[in-house]
């Protein structure tokens, strides 16, 4: 049996508490970083607001390359002050729900099923799962449309990460 660090490299955008799941390896580059921020680019595309910061921690993983690419888009890169994990507290809180919900509670056996837990965990965390900030709201929730305090009619199950999570939806 063979225990390994693993890196997961992801985005948080803070506005929406969305988040993009962006690569998971045991060796991370400045190649990779700068590869996976340009995969980012290209895959926001044209959003109705675009990101104006970057808030990245001062690991020498992330080079003037990997600034470069955010600053072409107009996204000003800003570093973390050393050693000061609360400048980048919804990163941290992120790590920690992705822990305490995720997993510490499974049994991880490759990089590949961790980023498929990963990616099927995101996908609930942006499109499922309530967050205080956002008024009880999901990322992905259309902020127009009024809750209902109390469901109304038949409500359906949805399990997430093979019955680790449960999501709750009104029936059609």
């Amino acid at each position: 049996m063979n225990l390994q660090r693993v890196y997961v490299f992801f985005v948080l955008d803070v506005r929406n508490r969305f988040v993009h799941i962006l690569g998971v390896t045991a060796s991370p580059t400045a190649a990779w970083t700068t590869q996976l921020a340009r995969n980012l680019i290209a895959d926001l595309g044209d959003r109705g607001e675009p990101l104006r910061y970057l808030i990245r921690d001062r690991d020498a993983k992330f080079t003037t390359a990997f600034d470069a690419t955010f600053a072409s888009e107009g996204i000003e890169p800003v570093k973390t002050p050393a050693q000061c994990p609360r400048a980048n507290a919804y990163a941290e809180r992120f790590v920690r729900t992705v822990r305490a919900e995720c997993t510490d509670r499974m049994l991880l056996v490759s990089k590949r099923h961790l980023r498929h837990v990963l990616e099927e965990f995101a996908d609930h965390y942006n499109r499922g799962r309530p967050h205080r900030s956002l008024d009880k709201r999901a990322p992905t929730d259309d902020p127009d449309i009024v809750p209902f305090p109390v469901p109304l009619g038949q409500i359906r199950t949805r399990t997430v990460l093979g019955g680790l999570i449960t999501e709750y939806e009104r029936a059609a």
